[in-house]
C-alpha cells in the first residue's frame, strides 16, 4: 500500500533490537487493511509500537475507526462513527476512563511536517496514549527513527536512549526525574516534557545537564489536544496570552480551573455552547504567569481544611537533596484524609541532613498540609502514561 502524505518513507522504527522501515511497516497494514475493512473498524494496543504504527496505516488505508486500547475499562461510544478516525482512552488517572475521537487531521495540527530524518526519537509514554501518539506522529512525519520499549521504567528507558543515541525525548516530569536520577546522559538536542505541572527545579536541571538541547514543555490533552508550547525555560506560561490567546487556542481562567477553546480538541468532548471546555486543572496567576498548582478532582479535605497535594509536591521538590516526589492522600479516622509522602534523595544523599530540610521547607505550611510520614524510596512507580501513581491505603 501506499504511504499516506503524513508519513515519510525514510521513517524508521527500533524495538526489541529490531529496526523497521515504513516499507515494512506499510506491507503489514496492507494485509492488515482488508480485515479492518471487514470487520468495519479495529482495535489496537500498545504493546508493540509496531503494531500500532501498522494499524494506523491499515485503517487509513480501510477508511475506518482504530481505537487505541490501555484499560480496556474505557466504554464503547454510543454512535460508532464511520470513516477514519481514531479513538484514544483519556488516562483515567481520577477515575474510569472515557473513550474519545479525534479526526486524524486535527491530530496532526500542531506536528511540523518538515524533513528530520537524523533524528532520534525516544518513546517514554504509553504507546496508544495521546502523548505517545504525538511523538509516533511526529517522528513518523520527520522521518527519524524511533526507538521504543513498551514497559520499560524510566531507568531502562534512560539506558536505552543513551545506547541508541537518542536526540529527541518527550516525557512526563516523572520519567524526566527518574532519568536524571539514573545518570545516563544521551546525546540529546530536544527536550519535550508534558503530561503534568513541569516546575522550575526541573528545568533549571534540565538545563544544565543538558546544555546543547533546546527545552519546552508542552500542554495537551486527551480531550482538549494539543494546545501550546512554552520554551522560554520558565513555569506555567505568559499571562498575557490570556487575552491574546496562543496557536489558535483561547485561554481563560473560571473559578480558578484552565479552559481552553481549541480547533484540535477531539471530537467528542464536553463543551459549552462557545466550544469552551473545562479542563480541570487548577491554575494561578503570579506576576507575569499563569501557573499550574493540580488537578480539582484532585483535592482533598484534611479535617475541614482543602488541600492541593501537587502544591506540597511543588514545595518537596524544591528541597535540596530530593531526586523526586510523591504526596498522596490516605483515609484517617481521625481527619478524615491526611497526607503522606515518597522521597527519592539524590545520590549519597544523607538522610539526616535530607530529613532536617525536608521538616524546615514543612514547617511553613498549614499543620493540615503537612504529611504525616514521609519514607524514602530509590524510585516512584509510574503508570504507563509516565504519571505518578498515587496509592491509596490506610494510615
Amino acid at each position: 500500500m501506499d504511504l499516506p502524505d503524513w508519513i515519510s518513507p525514510r521513517f524508521r522504527l527500533t524495538e526489541g533490537g529490531v529496526t523497521q522501515d515504513a516499507a515494512a511497516l506499510a506491507g503489514r497494514a496492507g494485509r492488515l487493511a482488508t480485515e479492518y475493512r471487514q470487520a468495519g473498524g479495529g482495535g489496537v494496543d500498545g504493546s508493540s509500537v509496531a503494531g500500532l504504527a501498522a494499524a494506523l496505516l491499515a485503517a487509513r488505508e480501510a477508511g475506518v475507526p482504530l481505537r487505541l486500547r490501555r484499560s480496556g475499562a474505557a466504554p464503547a461510544l454510543a454512535d460508532m462513527p464511520s470513516g477514519f478516525s481514531l479513538l484514544l482512552e483519556t488516562s483515567g488517572t481520577t477515575g474510569t476512563p472515557k473513550l474519545v475521537r479525534h479526526d486524524p487531521s486535527r491530530l496532526l495540527g500542531r506536528i511540523p511536517r518538515t524533513a528530520a530524518p537524523d533524528a532520534v526519537w525516544l518513546l517514554s509514554y504509553d504507546p496508544c496514549g495521546f502523548a505517545g501518539l504525538q511523538v509516533l506522529l511526529t517522528a513518523m512525519a520527520g522521518g527519524g527513527r524511533l526507538v521504543a520499549a513498551p514497559g520499560a521504567d524510566a531507568a531502562a528507558l534512560a539506558a536505552l536512549a543513551a545506547a541508541e543515541g537518542c536526540t529527541h525525548a518527550s516525557g512526563t516530569p516523572s520519567f524526566w526525574r527518574g532519568l536524571l536520577l539514573s545518570g545516563a546522559r544521551p546525546p540529546l538536542k530536544a527536550i519535550t516534557i508534558g503530561g503534568e505541572a513541569v516546575d522550575e527545579a526541573l528545568l533549571d536541571r534540565l538545563a544544565e545537564s543538558f546544555p546543547a538541547a533546546r527545552l519546552r514543555h508542552i500542554y495537551a490533552s486527551t480531550e482538549a489536544g494539543a494546545l501550546f508550547a512554552v520554551a522560554d525555560g520558565r513555569a506555567g506560561f505568559p499571562a498575557s496570552w490570556l487575552e491574546s490567546g496562543i496557536e489558535g487556542v483561547g485561554l481563560r481562567i473560571g473559578d480558578g480551573v484552565l479552559e481552553v477553546r481549541s480547533p484540535r480538541r477531539a471530537l467528542s468532548p464536553e463543551t459549552d455552547a462557545e466550544g469552551w471546555l473545562v479542563t480541570g486543572d487548577l491554575v494561578e496567576v503570579v506576576g507575569d504567569r499563569v501557573l499550574f498548582r493540580g488537578r480539582n478532582d484532585g483535592v482533598v479535605n484534611v479535617g475541614g481544611v482543602k488541600v492541593v497535594p501537587e502544591q506540597v509536591e511543588a514545595l518537596l521538590l524544591s528541597v535540596a537533596g530530593v531526586g523526586d516526589a510523591a504526596v498522596a492522600a490516605v483515609p484517617s479516622p481521625i481527619t478524615g484524609q491526611l497526607l503522606t509522602a515518597r522521597i527519592v534523595p539524590v545520590p549519597n544523599m544523607s538522610e539526616e541532613i535530607l530529613r532536617d530540610r525536608l521538616r524546615d521547607a514543612l514547617s511553613t505550611l498549614p499543620p493540615a498540609a503537612r504529611p504525616r510520614r514521609i519514607e524514602l524510596v530509590e524510585r516512584l512507580p509510574l503508570a504507563p502514561s509516565g504519571k505518578k501513581i498515587r496509592m491509596e491505603g490506610a494510615a
